[in-house]
């Protein structure tokens, strides 16, 4: 548990509690002096661009400005003041290393009363990589071996790379010990399943239509992608830790021509530096984990 003096005086604190799907509960107890204060400074925001009329823009009084804002608007911008340093206070003091920013819930919000807010997070889960390369050697020299199914012994073929490299990636996801919290599942499946939609759409089709063509029910959608989902996190998570162990290194040139190319349908000046940086970090992060998928491959 933690406390944190907010500017009214009084004490947020949080309590965290870890779940066993690997997800992290932080729930904040908010003193209602502080979301009094924080409320005050919210309508005095929105003064500045509202309009009432009979007084000039931004000359209204506070009463009137609070009655035109919907409730649900004041308590999120009044939450979007308070959470960001709640949260960070929480995460140092129990020293947590949160992989995602928490969704939030409200939990409790009473007039005089301190409010609840739930934040759901997770961490990084530990990874167990064993003997990846002696799995790895042992997968592909077992998927060599002829059996009566592959046809006439003197037919057997060489294996093509992107069948060695399903081999890798069976093998990878059958042996490495790994619990992913479930809230970073759910959202990489919603990720998957936006986009899903996004291409029917643009494609005219409602999700019923495609569904019937498919023969499935929405839920056994939503359960192939959480398990897509578990397995291609799964097997990012290991491919980086398998990079670390190799102590893998991508060259700047080879970061800048991936870069490029992932610009080269943008106008020029359209990415700002902070944004052309991050989008470097992450392709550099996405090259190694290929680096490493690579390696493997060559062992077999």
């Amino acid at each position: 548990m933690s406390d944190q003096r907010s500017p009214s005086g009084d004490k947020v604190s949080s309590v965290v509690a870890r779940e066993s799907n690997g997800n992290i509960q932080i729930t904040f107890t908010i003193p209602y002096s502080e979301i009094k204060a924080t409320k005050e400074e919210v309508i005095k925001e929105f003064a500045k661009d509202t309009e009432i009329p009979g007084f000039r823009k931004g000359m209204a009084p506070l009463p009137k400005v609070a009655a035109k804002i919907p409730e649900s608007t004041l308590i999120e911008h009044s939450l979007s003041h308070i959470l960001p340093k709640a949260l960070a206070d929480a995460v140092t003091d129990n020293k947590l290393q949160i992989a995602i920013y928490p969704k939030f819930e409200l939990i409790s919000a009473k007039e005089d009363e301190p409010w609840q807010i739930r934040g759901t997070t997770c961490e990084l889960p530990q990874i167990e990589l064993g003997d990846y390369k002696k799995v790895v050697t042992g997968a592909s020299r077992a998927s060599s071996l002829w059996t009566p199914d592959k046809g006439k012994p003197e037919e057997k073929k060489e294996p093509s790379h992107e069948q060695k490299e399903q081999i890798v990636i069976k093998a990878l996801l059958d042996s490495v010990k790994v619990d992913v919290p479930q809230i970073l599942i759910e959202e990489e499946a919603d990720s998957r399943l936006s986009n899903l939609l996004s291409r029917l759409e643009k494609l005219g089709l409602a999700l019923e239509n495609y569904l019937s063509s498919i023969g499935k029910k929405a839920e056994d959608l939503r359960a192939d992608y959480a398990k897509q989902a578990k397995e291609a996190i799964t097997l990012d998570l290991t491919l980086t830790k398998i990079s670390e162990a190799e102590n893998l290194k991508i060259d700047q040139k080879e970061v800048d021509a991936a870069f490029n190319m992932s610009q080269i349908d943008k106008k020029k000046g359209e990415s700002n530096p902070e944004e052309t940086e991050n989008r470097k970090r992450l392709l550099e992060s996405i090259l190694r984990r290929r680096a490493a998928l690579d390696l493997l491959i060559n062992l077999s």
